[in-house]
């Protein structure tokens, strides 16, 4: 038996080694088509190049599973602007310098943040069933207010994001004003006035997977959402849906580190991965989201599976940009806790 001490010491060491190494990064997702748009352009050809796995796990936002003691549920992350900048400021991001200075160079200005790197822009839109109205087609923030003229529920999502600016941009307000009056108490009550109009017709959702199937299914006229749901239910499923960009909320999706996380290296590896220009092409082949590096934009092409020119679906394409509101990313941060307390008081008065 002594004579085999040493390839049972070898293996004792050699064992934990290899456990260690098998354990997969965990990177968020939110789900569905923009899930499997991510698979094919980064994750998958990420697998095959390293020795690392990527567990995606489905995520919805926010920052509040990154507290607590022991280590983070997630490696990676990728997180709306006003919630990196939040996580940022309460230390549970970790500080990001995974691109060189030649790759950093390469991306739009503002992409690179304390605690992440900007990698897309994509846009909170309103979008409605083409079959729910045959003859006059709605154009305008103001139409989806409008439920004598167009009739119907309208889904929306449970959260204060979009909501307050559509409603004030719906009585007129101009888009350049729409965060300094949304910063004073007139400016609340006012959205939450006009919110009221509709209040009776609103069917909320909480998933981005929910206003297509909303729109298809018929429950729903109208609806808000992701402009990259809206575009693979039309193109990749046929449905009638119909964006409109009057309105659309830009915003910005960014890559950001767990603080504590003991795979810190590999994260900041496929970070660096999944910033590739081809890479970030290959992800707007699939899904229409604008991506941040300048060498990425110029080889946007044509749909993998429609030959659609996806240059026009994108939501920083010249026409779609011209009535488009850019989500104030710092005021989203700070009124964090506001908004939610005033959207949750307005909630409770229809309970």
């Amino acid at each position: 038996m002594n004579r085999y001490s040493p390839w049972l010491i070898l293996l004792c060491l050699v064992v934990p080694a290899v456990a260690k190494a098998a354990e997969p990064l965990i990177v968020t997702s939110w789900g569905g088509a923009y899930e499997a748009s991510q698979k094919a352009a980064y994750i998958e050809p990420f697998e095959k190049q390293s020795s690392t796995a990527i567990q995606l796990k489905e995520y919805n936002g926010g920052f509040e599973m990154l507290k607590g003691s022991g280590l983070p549920a997630f490696d990676v992350l990728d997180m709306t602007e006003p919630d990196m900048l939040v996580a940022c400021a309460e230390g549970l991001l970790e500080p990001f310098s995974a691109l060189s200075n030649s790759e950093a160079a390469d991306f739009l200005d503002g992409s690179l943040r304390e605690c992440g790197v900007v990698h897309l822009v994509f846009s909170t839109v309103l979008a409605y069933d083409d079959r729910a109205f045959p003859g006059e087609k709605l154009q305008t923030v103001s139409d989806f207010f409008n439920v004598e003229r167009f009739p119907g529920k309208r889904a929306l999502r449970r959260q204060p994001i979009a909501l307050l600016e559509w409603a004030l941009l719906a009585q007129g307000v101009p888009i350049s004003q729409l965060y300094d009056l949304l910063s004073t108490e007139r400016g609340m009550t006012l959205a939450f006035r006009k919110l009221d109009q509709i209040r009776d017709d609103i069917i909320w959702w909480t998933s981005g997977s929910e206003p297509p199937e909303l729109l298809k299914t018929g429950k729903a006229v109208m609806a808000s959402g992701f402009n990259g749901r809206f575009f693979d239910a039309r193109v990749n499923d046929g449905a009638a849906i119909t964006i409109i960009w009057d309105g659309q909320l830009l915003d910005a999706s960014v890559w950001a580190i767990a603080k504590g996380t003991p795979r810190r290296k590999q994260a900041e590896e496929f970070i660096r991965f999944a910033t590739r220009p081809q890479n970030m092409a290959t992800l707007a082949s699939h899904i229409p989201y604008g991506p941040t590096r300048k060498s990425a934009m110029r080889r946007i092409g044509l749909h993998v599976k429609s030959n659609t020119p996806m240059l026009h679906h994108m939501p920083t394409s010249t026409a779609n940009l011209r009535r488009a509101i850019r989500s104030d990313s710092v005021w989203y941060a700070r009124t964090e806790a506001l908004r939610q307390r005033r959207f949750e008081a307005w909630l409770a008065k229809s309970d």
